[in-house]
């Protein structure tokens, strides 16, 4: 009698994987693939829209992506400062996160509505919610009443910054770490803002650690400093990498250069040259994720 060949663990979590991303896969093929081989068509061509409707493309080579590196006057001013927007900010969004996470998964009283608050920017994110802020920001500012506006400004004067720069130059700090401060508080409310679903996902990740691991290093005397260090964060390591991989995705959809790309586009009519810039700032934040990716996963430990 011919027995059934039966499945390996290792093959029924490789059919499970495959059934889990199936979704993206699909809507990749279906919706992605064909606008990812559009712009490299268009990047490589000259687009005319024609009057009747439609439009004609005329091979162009490089040149596009020529232009767009020597001879147009911001791309490459607006991509080399969203990419260092983007460094400087994905650590502190990262870190902000991850202290959040270890703080809001304490039991204490009201956790769940200061979860809900501190993912509630994700929520104001959208476009309807930024339009009514901006409106009202407007109003207060003057739009109603003219007075509103001398009242900000005479409540935003109050906080001489240079006496705090001064008490950190006490310290001797190094003038890079000081110039990385100053730039973290002047981008405070930004990282705040996107470090809604990072927090999230740190909280999942810190809930999944088992309770055992902690009971250990309490029974060998380990401090709070020390179980952070050599339970809570080797834990939450692989889920680093996913957030990482999020900040900046998101953090360059949101970026300057997309929005000079969707201007040359939709505005000046170059749909080549907007293309050539969509791949070229695409490279680059590629190029970053398999950096950053490659680094911290050599540091990355995998519960099993």
């Amino acid at each position: 009698m011919r027995t059934k060949r039966r499945l390996t663990l290792m093959q029924k979590r490789a059919i499970v994987g495959l059934l889990f991303i199936s979704p993206w896969l699909i809507g990749f093929l279906i919706f992605y693939a064909r606008s990812l081989f559009m712009t490299i068509q268009f990047s490589m061509s000259d687009v005319a829209v024609k009057e009747n409707g439609g439009y004609s493309l005329t091979f162009a080579g490089i040149s596009n992506f020529k232009y767009a590196l020597t001879a147009h006057g911001t791309f490459k001013q607006v991509l080399t400062t969203s990419l260092g927007n983007m460094l400087v900010d994905v650590p502190l969004i990262i870190f902000f996160s991850l202290f959040m996470g270890v703080l809001l998964n304490k039991k204490f009283k009201g956790r769940t509505l200061v979860r809900a608050i501190f993912f509630l920017p994700v929520i104001m994110n959208s476009e309807a919610i930024q339009g009514a802020i901006q409106m009202t920001r407007q109003m207060m500012a003057g739009g109603l009443n003219p007075a509103n506006a001398e009242v900000m400004e005479s409540m935003s004067g109050g906080v001489n910054i240079d006496y705090y720069l001064e008490l950190f130059r006490d310290l001797a700090l190094p003038d890079g770490l000081l110039d990385y401060i100053i730039g973290a508080v002047a981008r405070i409310n930004d990282i705040i803002t996107a470090s809604g679903v990072q927090i999230v996902i740190f909280i999942a990740a810190l809930q999944a650690v088992p309770p055992a691991l902690y009971e250990v290093a309490k029974i060998e005397g380990a401090t709070g400093y020390e179980t952070f260090w050599k339970v809570t964060f080797p834990m939450v390591s692989p889920l680093i990498i996913t957030n990482i991989v999020y900040t900046v995705v998101d953090s360059f959809i949101n970026s300057d250069v997309v929005q000079l790309a969707y201007d040359t586009a939709f505005t000046d009519q170059k749909y080549g040259l907007s293309s050539s810039m969509s791949l070229l700032s695409t490279v680059a934040v590629c190029v970053v994720l398999v950096v950053a990716c490659g680094l911290i996963s050599k540091k990355t430990f995998y519960y099993n």
